[in-house]
């Protein structure tokens, strides 16, 4: 399975903000269920204001029984 154009552009942003040292850690509130994620974002500049564009959440327990990888 091929990795969709959107998600190979996250990535090198992601990427791009790793290398730059411009990612956060933020405490969030999902809208959906109202339960506390941690999120993973690049932090940019706007004039004088920050910008955090989110990426992700870490998946809380234990990520390998999550996710299947790829067969």
């Amino acid at each position: 399975m091929a990795i969709p154009d959107f998600a190979r552009a996250n990535f090198e942003t992601l990427m791009k903000a790793a290398k730059a040292g411009d990612l956060a850690l933020m405490e969030c509130t999902e809208v959906a269920s109202g339960e506390t994620r941690y999120v993973l974002c690049a932090v940019g500049r706007e004039a004088q204001d920050y910008v955090m564009t989110p990426f992700g959440h870490l998946a809380p327990g234990n990520p390998y029984e999550a996710y299947i990888p790829p067969a």
